[in-house]
């Protein structure tokens, strides 16, 4: 598709908001699953420390 503008492309022929709309949802689900994901693996790593330092803790 050629556009004769960039307000065109923006508008995406009428359809912008449905394009930008779900592109935008898109990038925002992304980025939380990322966050989640992160948060996840600190929280997991979290749990073995505590677990090594109780253990390190019971056999001295």
């Amino acid at each position: 598709m050629i556009w004769s503008s960039t307000s065109e492309f923006w508008a995406m022929g009428g359809y912008g908001l449905y394009v930008w709309g779900s592109m935008g949802v898109s990038a925002a689900l992304l980025a939380l699953e990322v966050w989640l994901a992160r948060m996840g693996r600190q929280q997991a790593l979290d749990e073995v420390c505590e677990a090594m330092d109780a253990s390190a803790g019971e056999a001295s």
